[in-house]
């Protein structure tokens, strides 16, 4: 299920040049020397991986309690489940909620201290820009985090969202050089393709956790990353 992660990545990417593009495009990058602009960004990406691998580490340790807990398989079927509802429900339904409420606060720091970064040009406040970055509220990263929760533990939660992040690369850095690929457009086009691969995905989970018998895509053993029959000599 890790190419999935990937996957995913590829096609969130598309949600975050509408929603992180504008702090892509602001990046305190020396746009006079092509080399330095170039590690600058790699320096500002390794930030937002940075922040998905821990955030991935803290929901891999879940995933790995449910998974101690015998209850691995109902959780990657509620998992993706779950992907299904946030793909398909409308976003104007969640935002009659405030989710995000109880830690109103520390988002609201998070935004400060970013806005904060942009006025330096240092490597290290562009490390601490997608660091922050990557902290941000959004529903793709909580799609992922499901998923993370899904791997059974710590070390492939990580795993799971370092892919993830991998993915959303290609398109956040086409965006420093591109600033069409903000116009509204464009936009609305690529925001149609994602909940498709999102409900995908989901299936993909549901699969994961019947338990079919179908090799690598819904193994009857749900122990995929460690030995499922315990080897006592």
């Amino acid at each position: 299920m890790l190419f999935s992660a990937f996957i995913l990545g590829l096609i969130s990417s598309l949600h975050c040049v509408g929603m992180c593009g504008p702090i892509a495009m602001m990046l305190p990058v020396d746009h006079k020397n092509e080399a330095k602009k170039v590690t600058q960004i790699i320096t500002y990406h390794l930030g937002r991986l940075t922040a998905y691998s821990t955030i991935g580490l803290i929901f891999g340790l879940l995933g790995r309690g449910f998974f101690l807990a015998g209850m691995q398989q109902r959780m990657s079927i509620f998992i993706g489940i779950a992907m299904i509802l946030i793909a398909l429900i409308p976003e104007k339904i969640f935002a009659r909620y405030n989710f995000s409420k109880p830690v109103y606060k520390v988002i609201s720091n998070i935004k400060s201290n970013l806005g904060s970064q942009f006025k330096k040009k240092s490597y290290k406040s562009l490390f601490t820009i997608g660091l922050l970055n990557g902290f941000l509220p959004c529903g793709m990263v909580y799609v992922a985090l499901f998923g993370a929760i899904a791997m059974q533990s710590a070390g492939f939660g990580v795993l799971y969202m370092l892919l993830y992040g991998l993915g959303t690369i290609p398109l956040m850095t086409v965006v420093v050089y591109v600033n069409s690929l903000l116009k509204l457009p464009f936009r609305n086009k690529i925001q149609k393709a994602i909940p498709y691969v999102a409900v995908i995905i989901g299936v993909l989970f549901i699969l994961r956790g019947l338990g079919l018998g179908i090799p690598y895509l819904s193994p009857s053993n749900m122990s995929l990353f460690v030995q499922g029959t315990p080897n006592c000599h």
